[in-house]
């Protein structure tokens, strides 16, 4: 399912945003990314994701800034003595004017400027904050994703309906009343007599092949009940994307199999158009947690 959230907020000199996107997936993924020096969040980050969703790809991208450190101003006293020390040496051989202090302190290496160090225990405050506001979003994505899950629940919904609808058709299809099957068989009787190959084992097993493929009824009750476990799994919301994806595949096996047993013209398109609607089921389940 898909979705995107954004949290964010201020733990000392730490300011921090998460964003959340989601795409459709078989399965559960978790693509982290976080600054250097913050790896400790992410195992937590994990947990909390692994707990609260099963299917989908969670693109998860932190950034922190710290703000309001004064920068500090160093003196490399290695490298300021080895530039005096060599100044010195060169003040006989140079006619020169004496080096300024501004020139000296221009020489890269003599001054650096650097961010106050950190501190051990607001930077631990800061990762439990984040990891706070990480949750926080993780319950945005899964509210939005709720509000798309309700939609495509009344989607799925219609599509079983009409799966229920087309097998009520195939039922009652006239093929499969016995006045049809008794007179497909006596138009076999009639191609076997006439070929002066009249056999009553023949006969017998023909009449058993009829019967049986004229004998829809275990797919009929099948998918039926398919059908009404599909409708209570939806009415009862959570994370049920997995059991519909199987009961999808048990769906298009058993409209499989009504377009093999039929040998009737009406029936055949029923079991086709059967296997259209089932697909269509099948693809939007896709995008279901």
């Amino acid at each position: 399912m898909t979705g995107f959230a954004r949290s964010q907020g201020v733990s000392g000199p730490y300011a921090w945003t998460w964003e959340i996107k989601s795409v459709n997936a078989k399965g559960f993924d978790l693509r982290l990314r976080v600054p250097q020096g913050w790896d400790s969040v992410e195992q937590p980050a994990r947990v909390r994701a692994a707990e609260g969703f099963s299917r989908g790809t969670l693109q998860a991208t932190l950034s922190v800034e710290r703000e309001g450190v004064v920068p500090q101003v160093r003196v490399n006293e290695p490298v300021l003595e080895a530039v005096l020390a060599t100044l010195k040496q060169l003040q006989d051989r140079i006619d020169a004017d004496p080096p300024r202090l501004d020139g000296i302190l221009a020489i890269k290496g003599v001054i650096d400027v650097v961010d106050a160090e950190e501190r051990e225990s607001e930077k631990r405050t800061a990762e439990v904050s984040i990891v706070a506001g990480f949750e926080a979003a993780l319950k945005s994505l899964a509210q939005m994703r709720k509000h798309e899950g309700a939609a495509l629940g009344k989607i799925l919904s219609e599509r079983l309906a009409e799966i229920s609808a087309l097998a009520g058709r195939a039922d009652a299809a006239p093929g499969r009343k016995p006045e049809a099957v008794k007179k497909r068989l006596a138009e076999q009787i009639a191609v076997l007599t006439d070929s002066g190959r009249f056999d009553a084992d023949r006969l017998h097993q023909e009449a058993i092949l009829l019967a049986a493929k004229a004998d829809v009824r275990e797919e009929l009750d099948r998918l039926a009940a398919h059908v009404a476990q599909a409708l209570s799994l939806i009415a009862g919301g959570g994370a049920i994307g997995r059991k519909l994806d199987f009961l999808s595949q048990e769906l298009n096996r058993e409209s499989n199999t009504l377009c093999a047993k039929s040998n009737d013209v009406e029936l055949t398109n029923i079991g086709l158009e059967l296997k259209t609607v089932v697909e269509q089921f099948r693809e939007q389940v896709q995008n279901l947690e």
